[in-house]
């Protein structure tokens, strides 16, 4: 997650050695401290407590309310309308009262998110092997059999620090991953360290296409998350239906080093208990560079849309603003989640 971004500041990890306020290394301090006894906590109770916040964040925050109903809206109505998604997705397309219990599941998954930043320090190997059920091993085991990086997108889904940990517990090596800035430089190193220890290279996103590509040439793998333009330079592909920009880095990257790419998710089912899913996107070999990455952004796009059928409620992108026609900058939510 992350606040306000610097204008000027790229490196997220310089950024982290800077000295900040004296406020605001007690907000940093108070953010550790309640990681400190995040941990402590039972997970069930831990979870409740998220879920508890996540209902007063849906009472508070009107205008985050109506960006995500506006949202989950298309969302759900595209998905219902292809007969995917399940009864759920379907009682929201028609039933305004569905939706709305929808998007209430969708605050309180948004801080089981924030709860699981803080409980980091308890992942580690055993998280994989006993918690994840990987629902796709065959296309697991192939993009991590050969000695070939391969690029890992994900999406703002779900328990989005489970794949970083799955990358490097299968690599033994950390992910090299994007990430804003922040106004906060004591928050910024308290992200940078915690990121760090679920396999997390931080790099900022100035500097991520050379940092990435130079990642790939070593024969590391890399991850990024890339289901909102945060930089205003994305590709308008369709996304449940509708124009959406998306970035390109991903596909980029893949067509200028040859990687494999795959988009990966984890969603959550239950109290400590997730479920995954691998899928590997073609990569455009023909046309122009700008019809090979079109048609490769819009592949990843159909790859999105199948991660978020599974659990259109953990989707917490449908926070913020996702497609131009749906925007309204003046009720958009002010933070921003990386």
């Amino acid at each position: 997650m992350s606040e306000r971004v610097v204008p000027g500041i790229g490196d997220p990890r310089a950024a982290a050695e800077r000295r900040g306020t004296i406020a605001q290394r007690l907000r940093a301090s108070l953010v550790a401290l309640l990681s400190w006894l995040a941990c402590l906590l039972p997970e069930v109770l831990a979870v409740r407590l998220a879920d508890a916040a996540g209902e007063i964040w849906y009472r508070v925050a009107p205008a985050r309310a109506a960006t995500g109903r506006r949202n989950l809206q298309r969302v759900v109505s595209y998905l219902a309308e292809r007969d995917r998604g399940g009864e759920r997705v379907r009682a929201a397309a028609a039933d305004p009262a569905e939706l709305e219990r929808l998007l209430r599941a969708a605050f309180r998954h948004a801080a089981r998110y924030y709860f699981e930043v803080a409980r980091t320090p308890t992942f580690g190997p055993s998280t994989i092997r006993d918690r994840l059920l990987i629902e796709t091993p065959d296309v697991v085991e192939r993009a991590f059999a050969g000695r070939t990086p391969v690029i890992f997108v994900a999406l703002h889904f779900g328990a989005i620090e489970l794949p970083a940990l799955l990358l490097a517990e299968r690599t033994g090596i950390q992910a090299t991953v994007p990430m804003e800035t922040i106004a906060d430089p004591e928050l910024q190193r308290y992200f940078v360290r915690s990121r760090g220890r679920v396999g997390l290279h931080i790099v900022g996103l100035k500097e991520a296409r050379r940092e990435l590509l130079a990642g790939l040439r070593r024969g590391e793998s890399v991850g990024l998350v890339a289901d909102r333009d945060l930089t205003g330079g994305g590709l308008p592909v369709s996304l449940f239906g509708a124009p959406a920009p998306l970035p390109a880095g991903p596909a980029l990257l893949a067509i200028e080093t040859g990687a494999p790419l795959y988009v990966a998710a984890v969603r959550r089912d239950g109290i400590g208990r997730y479920r995954g899913r691998l899928v590997e996107v073609p990569v455009a070999t023909d046309g122009t560079r700008r019809e090979r990455l079109t048609r490769t952004v819009a592949a990843l796009a159909s790859a999105f849309e199948s991660m978020v059928a599974d659990a259109p409620e953990q989707w917490w992108s449908i926070f913020f603003p996702i497609w131009p026609d749906l925007a309204e900058p003046a009720a958009a939510p002010s933070d921003h989640a990386a």
